[in-house]
């Protein structure tokens, strides 16, 4: 998706230990236009799936997703929580994962009744790096008997791998722009 591409060039900042910093418009603070403009892309990409419902992890996912739902008939959209809360009850599917860039695992956690046996979900994400976080959405799925039914992600660093094993197990990934290399000393990012 050209438009991201640009905005990625044009305000993304790529920090040392292969981190790139978006959060003037994509994971702080959020272009709510160019989200509608990616759930657009991601409606079009994913036209012959029936969608019913979209997951996501907070907190970052949640906005993409929310207004992406938009282009898909309004499907709910689910949020894994990052942590245990008192609203959080009955049964749940939980995992844990690996976060790159807080460099530490956390549970995550879904509700039963907002994910079901049956559903064809639709997974959103800002981020794709080495797939961990993708991976628990999917184990969540599994353990709900729902069906992945595709992989959208804002940015693929795909210098990392983690689309590629996705992809090597069956999910079918769209991400919107993908980056081959960034250079933390010159700024410099190379697009796939």
């Amino acid at each position: 998706m050209r438009e991201l591409e640009e905005r990625i060039a044009r305000d993304g900042v790529v920090k040392a230990g292969n981190v790139l910093k978006v959060d003037a418009f994509l994971n702080h603070q959020c272009d709510v236009e160019l989200f509608d403009h990616m759930g657009a892309e991601w409606a079009r990409l994913f036209s012959g799936e029936a969608i019913t419902k979209i997951l996501t992890i907070e907190a970052s996912g949640i906005g993409i997703a929310c207004v992406a739902a938009r282009h898909f008939a309004s499907v709910p959209v689910v949020f894994a929580k990052k942590a245990q809360s008192i609203n959080l009850d009955g049964e749940q599917y939980a995992t844990t994962i690996y976060s790159y860039t807080k460099q530490k695992e956390y549970p995550v956690i879904v509700g039963a009744r907002f994910l079901n046996k049956g559903d064809h979900v639709l997974i959103i994400d800002d981020f794709l790096a080495n797939g961990c976080a993708l991976e628990g959405l999917i184990e969540l799925c599994r353990q709900a008997g729902a069906e992945v039914a595709g992989i959208g992600v804002a940015i693929e660093k795909v210098h990392q791998g983690g689309g590629d094993r996705l992809r090597e197990q069956g999910f079918r990934v769209e991400s919107l722009a993908r980056i081959a290399a960034m250079d933390d000393e010159t700024g410099e990012i190379a697009f796939a």
